[in-house]
């Protein structure tokens, strides 16, 4: 099986614009996630998908770049046009797996890259993602924190920015103490054909209302496998969150 992580980098951001090029203890965040990337042994290649100069033009000098659209409205769509690319321009072009990387996660860490390709043993397996435990309340009733439910067979019910389950007659102190929550981590895997017919799905209405892609294909009757995680990732979203990664992870 040929996996291939692909790592969509734009420059605009309305929070913090630039954010793939910001300095990370010395080393720009996108170099740091190809770098963690490229220590996943379960990956054939990993190539950075971006629709700006300054960013190609910066990857370019460590690793594997494309260039893209600026149309594109997600992750997702990016990585769709960049296996397109690669396809024609190399020999994997009968890649079976897409990984999409997260580039705001600098120390994500290869073994969850690993886990989620470890997934697709099962030829069941159309789309994958982790997750992990919450141990702490302001995650659980953190927006920004998604929440996950999840059937026996490991595949997800819903997404949701609120928590769930809600626990009818208990105080949200006792929340933590009466069931197993989990959070999202933002890693996706598809298989190839999949991953084009997804990219060509509308927005439904769930996706809108939550503002989470993957209830587009839930909606649309595809199944998300989830496996769990116990490695902590740490996600710049502003220019805050880089002083609150540990230094000894750099």
């Amino acid at each position: 099986m040929k996996i291939i992580g692909v790592i969509p980098a734009r420059y605009d951001s309305s929070r913090f614009p630039g954010k793939p090029l910001a300095d990370i203890y010395g080393k720009s965040m996108i170099q740091r996630v190809y770098e963690q990337a490229k220590k996943a042994k379960s990956l054939n290649e990993v190539v950075v998908a971006t629709d700006d100069k300054r960013i190609y033009r910066h990857v370019e000098k460590f690793g594997n770049v494309v260039y893209t659209s600026r149309e594109h409205q997600s992750g997702t769509e990016r990585c769709n046009e960049a296996i397109s690319i690669v396809n024609v321009n190399n020999e994997y072009n009968s890649t079976d797996v897409l990984i999409n990387i997260q580039g705001d996660e600098p120390f994500i860490d290869p073994k969850q890259i690993n886990l989620a390709a470890s997934l697709f043993d099962n030829d069941n397996v159309e789309i994958a993602t982790l997750i992990k435990k919450i141990d702490d309340s302001v995650e659980l009733f953190d927006e920004n924190v998604v929440k996950v439910i999840y059937r026996k067979n490991k595949t997800a019910i819903y997404f949701s920015r609120t928590a769930i389950p809600f626990c009818k007659n208990l105080h949200p102190e006792k929340w933590l103490d009466s069931f197993t929550f989990y959070k999202h981590i933002g890693i996706y895997a598809y298989r190839i054909g999949v991953l084009k017919n997804i990219s060509e799905l509308p927005v439904s209405n769930l996706e809108k209302k939550e503002s989470l892609e993957q209830l587009r294909w839930i909606d649309n009757g595809y199944s998300i496998h989830v496996a769990e995680t116990q490695s902590e990732t740490y996600s710049v979203d502003s220019p805050s969150d880089i002083k609150k990664i540990p230094h000894n992870l750099a």
